[in-house]
């Protein structure tokens, strides 16, 4: 029960420091972005489009930190014998 326990704390902690990121990221983009004028016609269209976002990046990532998490278990667990 400890471990899951620790597993627990692990994948928040990892989430939580995730999210921030992805967010102090995209600030920091949004601050240093310098717009490029010289591509800009005389057909200026008012609609703004953002991407698509999928949930499939972050679920490789859990799944990549969930793996680093059980090896670094083992191998601590294996030193110590």
């Amino acid at each position: 029960m400890i471990r899951l326990k620790k597993y627990v704390v692990f994948i928040l902690s990892f989430v939580l420091l995730y999210i921030v990121f992805q967010i102090l990221s995209g600030l920091l983009l949004t601050a240093l972005y310098t717009p490029d004028f010289s591509s800009i016609n005389n057909n200026v269209s008012q609609e703004v489009l953002f991407g698509q976002t999928s949930i499939i990046p972050f679920l490789g990532t859990l799944l990549v930190a969930t793996l680093a998490y059980f090896l670094s278990r083992k191998i601590f667990i294996s030193s110590n014998k």
